[in-house]
């Protein structure tokens, strides 16, 4: 009876061990890393800086899949049905993963069930810029200016239906009481590139493709969205000190397809904010991306941040009536 017994327990160690040894020699080969954005885009640098740090420490490749397209839907719903094995992972922006199931009739993913967060990287707003010959220094200039127009003469860009950028500037519309009509791009560097040509007068972009080019001189910011300002403008107010409350931030973070193992998920989690605590990581994330606030958050953290903005931004889109088809 002993030697049965024992028997048995033998044979039911290595299934009750599994998971723990997958995880412990995980990652043995390349580990995919999808982008719902394309390349150059704010959520591109960023997890290339990602990718590139976790590659150092896990010595495997970590390899950036650029799948652009239905703002951010695409890439993010190839996220969601890939394998939970610890080598598909999505690293996205707070649009695309909380905006979109309020914004979309038919989502074929949900932001918080069928992902596992991993860890967030960085929390602060979106740009609101014009160009450098503008007569605008800030939002209440700008606000007067619009007003000065007949309704829908003037337009704004933002990289997409639904994107961050269209939903702080509807925030702002419904507030300041402007009438105004959105041009979407597919992606943040069309944005600043007809902004700067003239094209548009105005538009909100993403920090991270918008900070250098203020900081070079070719467009000037007028607002942040938000309620952090950037360290590098400090004199840039953002909306609700210039009395359009909007204290909602924008973030990038990575994520697991939903079960991918805990053990996993936790090593992510430490070694990216172990990379952003070292000072000269930090300050090339910081200037890369201009972030203003680094919260180092676990994952059920995160994971309950996400289920918030859910909420959150799903409330300022059935407030203004968007749709999306």
């Amino acid at each position: 009876m002993i030697k049965r017994n024992f028997c048995a327990l033998v044979l039911a160690l290595p299934i009750a061990w599994a998971p723990t040894l997958a995880a412990a020699a995980w990652p043995d080969k390349p580990v995919k890393v999808i982008v719902p954005g394309g390349a150059g885009s704010g959520t591109d640098i960023a997890a290339r800086l990602a990718s590139e740090a976790l590659a150092k420490a896990f010595g495997q490749p970590f390899i950036i899949e650029n799948k652009p397209g239905a703002n951010g839907m695409i890439g993010t719903e190839a996220a969601a049905k890939a394998p939970n094995d610890g080598y598909t992972l999505l690293f996205t922006y707070a649009a695309a993963q909380v905006v979109n199931q309020s914004l979309y009739a038919k989502v074929p993913y949900d932001g918080a069930r069928d992902f596992t967060a991993i860890v967030q990287i960085g929390a602060g707003g979106n740009m609101l810029v014009v160009p450098n010959d503008l007569p605008v220094k800030d939002l209440k200039e700008f606000i007067a200016y619009v007003k000065s127009k007949p309704a829908n003469t003037l337009s704004y860009g933002s990289w997409g239906n639904g994107s961050g950028g269209h939903l702080s500037m509807e925030a702002l519309k419904q507030q300041a009481g402007l009438v105004m009509q959105h041009v979407p791009y597919k992606n943040t560097a069309a944005v600043n590139t007809d902004l700067i040509g003239g094209q548009i007068p105005v538009a909100f972009t993403s920090m991270g493709s918008a900070l250098p080019l203020v900081l070079a001189g070719k467009m000037r910011a007028i607002a942040i969205s938000g309620p952090y300002r950037v360290p590098q403008l400090p004199n840039v107010q953002t909306m609700t000190e210039q009395g359009i409350k909007f204290d909602l931030v924008a973030w990038y973070g990575m994520f697991a397809p939903a079960g991918t193992s805990p053990a996993i998920v936790e090593s992510i989690n430490k070694e990216i904010i172990r990379q952003l605590k070292t000072p000269e990581v930090l300050e090339r994330w910081t200037k890369a991306l201009g972030l203003s606030e680094l919260p180092f958050k676990t994952p059920e953290q995160f994971g309950q941040t996400v289920r918030d903005d859910i909420r959150e931004w799903g409330a300022i889109v059935k407030s203004g009536n968007i749709h999306l088809d």
